[in-house]
């Protein structure tokens, strides 16, 4: 079977991220706007082509405040770098999830990144549009993107940990 494009549905597909905050707890967050070209066969991804491209500026943590600081020079800088992309370059068949390995883009800096992709599933809406699943999650450095930012504690570490975790949910529809 080839390779179809599919359409990202982006009511029904999230892009979130959580890192250690204090060296005590999570702070989770979330981009809202995001797009991607798929060419894929779901049954067997090793020979697709995924590329994302996420609006920065969209970041959201509930909190305006760090949300703002985000989106600062201190960090993501969006005036200068508005996007963070992604282009897969290897997809291996891992028994029941595929490792995706790509070029990620953010801050200026590319690097290679691997990430753990599984397909969910297939099938028909209501109204007969056929839509696929996939659910996806890595971790990268901010480090290595240049994203040095952090504060000293008293008590010993720092205020924000260095290893960001991706979570990414997908719904797709099948183009014509």
């Amino acid at each position: 079977m080839t390779n179809t494009k599919w359409t990202v549905d982006p009511t029904h597909s999230s892009i979130e991220f959580s890192v250690k905050h204090m060296m005590i707890a999570k702070v989770k967050g979330s981009f809202s706007k995001f797009e991607a070209i798929i060419s894929a066969n779901p049954s067997d991804l090793t020979t697709a082509d995924i590329e994302f491209t996420v609006d920065v500026a969209s970041i959201d943590t509930r909190n305006a405040d760090r949300d703002n600081h985000l989106r600062s020079a201190d960090f993501f800088d969006v005036e200068k770098n508005p996007t963070l992309s992604f282009k897969s370059t290897k997809i291996v068949n891992t028994d029941d999830e595929y490792d995706v390995t790509g070029n990620v883009t953010l801050n200026g800096i590319t690097q290679e990144e691997t990430f753990a992709i599984t397909f969910e599933g297939q099938g028909k809406d209501p109204w007969g549009n056929e839509k696929a699943g996939f659910s996806g999650k890595g971790k990268i450095k901010r480090s290595d993107y240049g994203l040095t930012y952090n504060a000293a504690l008293e008590t010993g570490g720092v205020l924000i940990g260095d290893q960001i975790t991706l979570t990414i949910e997908i719904e797709a529809a099948k183009e014509a």
